[in-house]
């Protein structure tokens, strides 16, 4: 996606479409699951959701945007390995060595390119579900800097 704030990157993980019953029948909504980065170290995620995809997406992108983070980077690859388990997600995040590039499926992915990481391998055990994903990799990398 092209970037509306200039220096950051943004990428949709995600887009739910969620049904919920009332009297009056089926009550649609979309929630919008984003990253956004500036791709030399800080990253935040947001989940937005309303009515329509667009505004679903601005607002997961303007609570991505709020809340970002420092990515301690080594060069262009990670400082240490870090493993991490979030509810039923588990991920495994390994530095490399400098031109080796990025081995790490889907979602992982998205949040270390946004971030910055050209170097590292990435493996995600556990539950298959992208926003599960996402969360235990940012608390991955959060949990880098301490």
């Amino acid at each position: 996606m092209e970037p509306r704030f200039g220096e950051f990157s943004e990428k949709i993980v995600q887009v739910n479409r969620v049904s919920k019953k009332t009297s009056g029948g089926n009550r649609i909504s979309f929630s919008v699951l984003t990253v956004v980065g500036d791709k030399k170290g800080r990253v935040g995620v947001g989940l937005g959701k309303a009515l329509e995809v667009p505004v679903a997406v601005e607002k997961g992108v303007n609570f991505a945007r709020k809340h970002l983070f420092t990515v301690p980077l080594k060069g262009a690859t990670l400082p240490r390995e870090v493993s991490i388990k979030v509810g039923a997600a588990k991920i495994l995040l390994k530095p490399a060595p400098p031109g080796s590039g990025l081995m790490a499926g889907g979602p992982v992915r998205v949040v270390l390119e946004l971030a910055g990481v050209r170097d590292a391998t990435a493996k995600i055990f556990g539950t298959h579900n992208k926003a599960s994903n996402v969360y235990a990799t940012m608390e991955a990398l959060r949990s880098l800097s301490e």
